[in-house]
């Protein structure tokens, strides 16, 4: 086992939700599929929800990918982080 492979306790590929966060502003979620297919060029449609919190002020946007490796998702998740749009990523 190589020692990035060790750094990690999923076995790729595999499915993995990716969540962010932001103001509610226009077209949030297409900001979001539009950074994760970058490295994900195969996402579905279907694999994305969104959903407003309570007041409205914020929504999230869940991404369901079938990820392929460790660095795949911590350059999706580099790429989230860095947008100013973006709030929060779990």
């Amino acid at each position: 086992m190589s020692e990035v492979e060790q750094e990690t306790l999923f076995e790729f590929p595999c499915q993995f939700p990716i969540k962010a966060m932001g103001r509610n502003i226009p077209n949030l979620d297409a900001i979001v599929v539009e950074m994760v297919r970058r490295y994900a060029p195969d996402l579905k449609e279907y694999s994305v929800k969104t959903r407003a919190s309570k007041g409205g002020k914020f929504i999230a946007v869940t991404i369901h990918l079938e990820a392929q490796s460790k660095a795949q998702l911590d350059a999706i998740y580099m790429d989230l982080t860095a947008c100013p749009d973006i709030i929060m990523t779990l």
